[in-house]
């Protein structure tokens, strides 16, 4: 936080005299985000530990802001220490507004307006400020290719699905994937995408929108962004209003490039698809996953956009095993007791109980010795061999680092394996836990080994433990033995 406090004296020539936790704008995105004031002055400080983020987000904040589009100034930076000082654009979020100015299905004309106002500026993203965006910034990929794509169907498939207890068949729920992404391939995708356009990431200042969280922005197709903004899903718009705001954002790209209304439609609501799985991918990873309950309230709404995506829209490509898992999920007894406000089992925490169950968590090295013992002479839990998961340690510019700093998680979270492996350990791992709790069990041992005991093993044993922290009835105890080594 000094260095917050040091760019805000070396921009304004004053001192900050409070500094204060920015609350709500980013969820889960990890970043630490405050808001510093002194002398009648203000501003927002971001620290993250992801340089190529910070990198992107300052480097395309600049860009916009040369195009004359509403995004925040930025004051002042300091990469070495991940840090940056932006213009503070108040507290109150499309979202926010939305919420403020409608009455169920109703929206009032105020936030249509607002929302008429954003759509109205997303071609100048995407393709006045597309032209000359420098896309060598753009982290993890410069374009949402067939690996982004692929990245965000496997996160809905082993966070969302797998957790929410929706079967399927593994190959031929691949096999439409495939058939999916090879269709997305075929629209234009020459333009800025940026990724996550969506109420939250959107301030209103004196009526007028700003932009923020573009970080993620990379070369894509026009038709993500717009169904990323229409059926997020909390936001909820009725369908109607979602149609004629579609509308509207095709009238306006006519002023950007040529584009047939039937032509964008053929490729609008497979994009609608990969957008609506990614966020429930991160709603169950969040939710079902880490156990943090707020983030499932957006299940029920995510739901009613699969309801009517079914009723409503025929893909120009078969999909019959996706069809069948989302008619599962809308079917489902588990998500209609989110629906209901119920709880779901594993998913909302009891009333807490005593700890009567240790569960010790172990990171190590292969390379270096054998598994931990089992001290406690249980001899009971698990060895996971995380090597066959991509292993950071091979790239320079993580050599130094652990599975504790968020390059080196960012890095394994973008891999499909990682999330495999982390999905298939976890479930073994909850097994048990329940299994020990109901015996009576008072020990369960759980270690995670790879070649150096520095990234992939810590990294999932950080995971792990924080998924068993949530738990009531159960202790954790996590130690990663070689970096106690080296006193890391």
């Amino acid at each position: 936080m000094d260095v917050l406090r040091q760019l805000f004296e070396q921009h304004f020539q004053t001192v900050a005299e409070q500094v204060k936790p920015v609350q709500g704008q980013l969820g889960g995105s990890g970043r630490n985000i405050f808001r510093l004031s002194g002398a009648g002055r203000s501003a927002i400080g971001v620290q993250y530990g992801v340089r190529e983020e910070n990198v992107a987000f300052l480097e395309f904040s600049r860009h916009f802001r040369r195009h004359g589009l509403p995004v925040p100034e930025i004051y002042a930076e300091d990469l070495k220490q991940n840090a940056y000082l932006e213009e503070d654009m108040g507290n109150t979020t499309l979202f926010d507004f939305l919420a403020g100015n409608r009455s169920g299905e109703n929206v009032g004309p105020a936030a249509v307006e607002a929302y008429e106002k954003v759509v109205d500026w997303l071609p100048r993203f995407q393709i006045e400020a597309g032209r000359d965006v420098n896309y060598k910034v753009c982290y993890p990929r410069a374009s949402f290719d067939r690996q982004s794509i692929a990245w965000d169907l496997n996160y809905f498939k082993y966070y969302f699905l797998k957790l929410a207890g929706i079967s399927f068949s593994e190959q031929t729920l691949e096999q439409d994937f495939g058939r999916l992404i090879k269709f997305l391939l075929t629209a234009p995708r020459d333009y800025f995408l940026y990724r996550d356009f969506q109420s939250r990431n959107v301030m209103l200042v004196e009526g007028e929108p700003y932009f923020l969280d573009y970080q993620g922005g990379r070369k894509g197709a026009l038709h993500y962004d717009i169904a990323s903004l229409l059926f997020d899903a909390k936001a909820d718009l009725p369908p109607a209003l979602r149609g004629r705001l579609l509308e509207r954002y095709m009238e306006r790209l006519k002023s950007f490039v040529d584009v047939q209304r039937e032509t964008f439609l053929e490729h609008y609501y497979g994009f609608v698809y990969v957008r609506m799985m990614q966020a429930m991918g991160a709603y169950g990873f969040r939710g079902f996953y880490e156990r943090k309950p707020h983030f499932l309230q957006s299940v029920p709404y995510a739901l009613k956009n699969v309801r009517w995506l079914l009723d409503n829209v025929q893909l120009p490509v078969q999909l019959p095993a996706l069809t069948a898992a989302f008619r599962a999920m809308v079917e489902s007894e588990k998500l209609r007791a989110l629906t209901t406000g119920e709880e779901a089992e594993g998913v909302r925490p009891t009333a807490p109980e005593p700890n009567r169950l240790t569960v010790r968590v172990f990171s190590f090295s292969f390379h270096r010795g054998a598994p931990p013992r089992d001290e406690a002479g249980h001899g009971g839990g698990f060895v996971f061999d995380t090597r066959s998961i991509p292993n950071p340690g091979r790239e320079e510019r993580f050599k130094q680092l652990t599975g504790k700093d968020a390059p080196v998680i960012e890095y394994l979270e973008q891999q499909p394996s990682a999330h495999t492996y982390l999905a298939h350990a976890a479930s073994l791992v909850d097994a048990s836990v329940e299994d020990y709790q109901r015996r009576g069990f008072k020990n369960l041992m759980v270690s995670f080994g790879c070649t150096g005991g520095q990234h992939r093993s810590v990294y999932l044993a950080e995971q792990l433990a924080k998924r068993l922290h949530a738990r009531n009835g159960v202790n954790v105890e996590l130690r990663h033995l070689e970096l106690e080594k080296i006193g890391r």
